[in-house]
Order: C-alpha cells, then sequence, then structure tokens
C-alpha cells in the first residue's frame, strides 16, 4: 500500500525573499560598474572619431592648401567615409569646426573648420568637459 509522505513542493516564502534580496545587492553592485564602462566606452569612441577628423582635415589641408569650409567637405572629397556620429549628442550635426586662428598678415589660405570638437556639454570622467577634448 502507497502512503502519502507530506509533499511541500515549492519554495517559501522566506526562500523566495532571500533570493531576491541577493539578486537586488548584486544588480545594485553591477549596474553602477556597467554605466561607467558604457561612458568609458563612448570617450574611447569620441576619442577615435577626434583623432580621424582631425588627421582628415590636416590630409585636406596637406593636399589643397586650405582648410575645408565644412565637415562635408572631407565626405565629399573623399578624406571620411560619413561623418561620425557624435557618441554623446548622438548626432551628425553637432560637430563643431573652429576656423583657424591667424592675424591678417598670415598668408595663409582660409578655411571654415581648422580643428573640430563635441557639440556634447556633458564633463568626461577625467573632468575635462568634451567640448575640450
Amino acid at each position: 500500500m502507497l502512503t502519502r509522505k507530506n509533499d511541500n513542493r515549492g519554495f517559501s516564502l522566506f526562500e523566495l525573499l532571500a533570493v531576491m534580496m541577493i539578486m537586488s545587492i548584486l544588480a545594485a553592485i553591477a549596474v553602477p560598474s556597467y554605466k561607467r564602462s558604457q561612458i568609458k566606452a563612448r570617450e574611447t569612441v569620441l576619442a577615435e572619431d577626434l583623432y580621424q577628423m582631425r588627421k582628415a582635415i590636416d590630409a585636406f589641408y596637406a593636399d589643397r592648401n586650405r582648410y575645408p569650409d565644412a565637415l562635408e567637405d572631407l565626405v565629399d572629397n573623399s578624406y571620411l567615409r560619413t561623418i561620425p556620429q557624435d557618441p554623446f549628442t548622438r548626432r551628425v550635426d553637432s560637430w563643431e569646426c573652429l576656423p583657424p586662428q591667424v592675424t591678417p598678415s598670415d598668408d595663409v589660405a582660409q578655411g571654415g573648420c581648422f580643428d573640430v570638437r563635441s557639440g556634447s556639454d556633458l564633463i568626461g570622467v577625467n573632468g575635462v568637459p568634451y567640448q575640450q577634448w
């Protein structure tokens, strides 16, 4: 004859609360670390984009003896494939072109884009605003 034992299948409320508490603590530790690594990755992309655009501006100047009027000139003349998206503003049109700092007596052909900066108003992990990178 089969006897039935007390079959308590499942978890008690205390066990479920303990597991949920442990998961909450682990999530509270992991989320800030994840966000920090995400910001570091965006900063790395920003630094590389700025380097590539500045390199393209220098190549444009070396070939044509003048700076490009806008970043679109770099794409039109095949110095860049596309204008990269700013990783912090997530827009292509937020880059700021800085004109060359020359005096009227300088014999340098002008152009509108001597240097490029991010259009973001955020401050980097190192304390320097992205607009000054």
